[in-house]
């Protein structure tokens, strides 16, 4: 990591203490030492208005054998996506919640689809409910039937517009704002402060696209040498984002480095420039977000620049979430997961980080 793991975890509790807009106390947890997946995934719990089981008057449940729901947003096809969904069930496993008992949906991108998904989870007799929400709106409908059958509701990695603890209990996730502010900061460090930037955005309607580009131009802004030249989706989709790429390096052929909103998008504008003749990593140079194990390796192989982690581990945070809950603690509107960071100083040495 570029930056101190002290450093990093306390800019990642800053944040969310103001997203929150409260007085708060933080409660950080160490990684734990060690190579492989687990060492980049530990969380960073900003307590912001507590939300008390017994305060909202919900029953007592006991996560180990209770039916458990997860409403999954998108295919499998990404890999931030698969390691969501197995962290979800390897947490669950590794509790003992027979397999039974994880029921598991996939909206297949499909916002409709997934409030009728989280509506026959309740049907189906779930009692607590993990939701990774496709869009930041429009999940109301599913939140009101969970908080009239008492059904605590976790939200993962997008946050939602509703109110925490009065539709749902609490969003775990990663500080988007800092992510696109780190961004920012490999990317003076690759380009040496200079340089013409074209940007790869996300999908529109969530706060992960929002605050990574937020974060991102109000970091970069503060270095005059490099300007943003163009900005246009790629709906975090890879192909998307080599079509779009191709398009770029047509209408701006001055671009001399990329933004890309997540590492998927970032792969397919590898794949636009080398198409064009162009070497990316060096004539062009690419920083990222998620931290999926084909862009490290890209970095390691020098065609690639950085990547920042968007960690998709939320298992051990949501289950221990849910029985803090059950047990009556207060649980903060926010809980944040900390990221590390992958650049041509350690992407070899920690590719086994990446999922």
């Amino acid at each position: 990591m570029s930056l101190p793991i002290h450093r990093t975890l306390l800019l990642v509790t800053g944040l969310a203490l103001a997203l929150t807009a409260c007085t708060s106390r933080e409660n950080q947890q160490t990684a734990p030492s060690g190579a492989g997946p687990a060492a980049s995934a530990a969380p960073s719990q900003a307590a912001g208005p507590g939300c008390a089981r017994e305060k909202i008057g919900y029953p007592q449940v006991d996560v180990k054998n209770a039916v458990i729901g997860f409403s999954q947003s998108e295919k499998e096809a990404n890999p931030f996506r698969i390691a969501e969904t197995q962290s979800i069930k390897d947490e669950a496993a590794k509790l003992g919640v027979p397999a039974d008992k994880l029921l598991v949906t996939n909206a297949q991108s499909d916002l409709n689809k997934q409030v009728s998904d989280i509506k026959s989870l309740l049907d189906r007799g779930a009692q607590l409910l993990i939701v990774a929400p496709l869009n930041s709106d429009g999940l109301q409908p599913a939140l009101d039937a969970a908080k009239a059958k008492k059904v605590p509701v976790i939200t993962i990695d997008r946050k939602v517009t509703s109110q925490p603890c009065a539709d749902y209990l609490t969003f775990i996730g990663s500080n988007f704002v800092e992510q696109g502010k780190r961004a920012a900061q490999a990317m003076v460090k690759a380009t040496g402060g200079t340089g013409k930037v074209a940007i790869l955005l996300g999908a529109s309607g969530n706060n992960v696209t929002t605050d990574r580009t937020k974060g991102f131009k109000d970091e970069i802004a503060s270095t005059p040498g490099i300007s943003i030249v163009a900005e246009q989706t790629g709906e975090f989709d890879r192909s998307k984002g080599q079509a779009v790429m191709e398009q770029l390096i047509q209408s701006n052929p001055e671009i001399t480095a990329v933004y890309a909103e997540n590492d998927e998008m970032g792969i397919g504008a590898v794949t636009a420039l080398k198409a064009a003749g162009k070497t990316p990593g060096k004539d062009v140079k690419i920083v990222s977000i998620d931290g999926t194990r084909n862009a490290v390796q890209l970095i390691a192989d020098g065609s690639y620049n950085a990547v920042i982690e968007s960690n998709p581990r939320f298992g051990p945070l949501a289950f221990s979430t849910l029985q803090d809950f059950a047990a009556g603690k207060e649980i903060p509107a926010t809980v944040v997961i900390s990221d590390d960071q992958y650049d041509s100083a350690n992407a070899a040495q920690k590719l086994g980080n990446a999922y």
